[in-house]
């Protein structure tokens, strides 16, 4: 008769905004700096575009995407904006230095959580294997936030929904996700700060899931609705979480 053997969980698959790292100050007043260094240089190239028409579309777009949870890349929306106003044959590097400029504003309003760094350091010390999937309009964007932030060595990949197309909580992106290890959703462990794109779509899988709630936004119907497996303040909590986990395991 043979045993059946369980292995301890070393997959950790976080998310990026509002858990790793947070925004610093009110956003729409990013957005509204943002949005006008990207006409400002699409000016340059004799582009003429309102900002508030930009913004309004792209409000169109993030309804869709709320609804489908499939990812339309800003670059598609300004580029399907831009044919809309006769501007039809505007280069790719046209568009992309316009999207630069605009993430070089909203790029400056991020900044890591106090306990980001520690607690990476020390996952890693740990043998734990450590991934991202942010839903993100612009892979580029997110790709140059981690950079900045000098944390990609911590991490065997980084993915974005507008690199993958599906947005959390659609089951193909962490299907995609967790193919980066070849490993099954029991493996691994779901962090994130978000009830519905985070935690519903990981539990759907049979995913582990930690719900970090300092800067989670929520409903009461929420809070009833969808049960995480842990709730965590702060990532420092973590490690005695995992040994849980993992002792329940066994």
């Amino acid at each position: 008769m043979s045993l059946m053997t369980t292995s301890a969980i070393k997959h950790i698959l976080f998310d990026l905004g509002g858990t790793l790292m947070h925004t610093i100050n009110d956003s729409s007043e990013i957005y509204t700096r943002a949005d006008e260094a990207l006409v400002n240089k699409l000016s340059e190239y004799d582009i003429q575009l309102d900002s508030k028409v930009f913004r309004k579309r792209l409000h169109e777009y993030y309804n869709q995407r709320d609804k489908d949870y499939q990812e339309t890349t800003y670059h598609f929306v300004l580029r399907e904006l831009l044919k809309e106003l006769e501007y039809a044959e505007v280069a790719e590097s046209v568009l992309r230095s316009a999207l630069d400029a605009m993430y070089a504003v909203t790029q400056t309003n991020w900044q890591l959580e106090k306990d980001t760094v520690e607690t990476l350091q020390l996952l890693k010390s740990n043998q734990y294997h450590l991934g991202i999937f942010s839903n993100a309009g612009d892979d580029k964007d997110v790709q140059q936030l981690i950079e900045n932030f000098g944390i990609r060595e911590y991490f065997d990949f980084v993915l974005t929904s507008a690199a993958c197309y599906y947005r959390k909580p659609h089951p193909r992106a962490f299907e995609i996700a967790l193919a980066q290890w070849n490993i099954m959703p029991e493996e691994a462990v779901m962090i994130g700060d978000s009830l519905q794109a985070d935690i519903v779509g990981a539990k759907e899988l049979h995913m582990k899931t930690i719900w970090i709630t300092r800067r989670a936004q929520f409903n009461e119907g929420d809070m009833q609705r969808i049960k995480p497996d842990f709730s965590l303040r702060k990532l420092t909590e973590l490690m005695p979480t995992l040994d849980m986990i993992n002792m329940a395991r066994f």
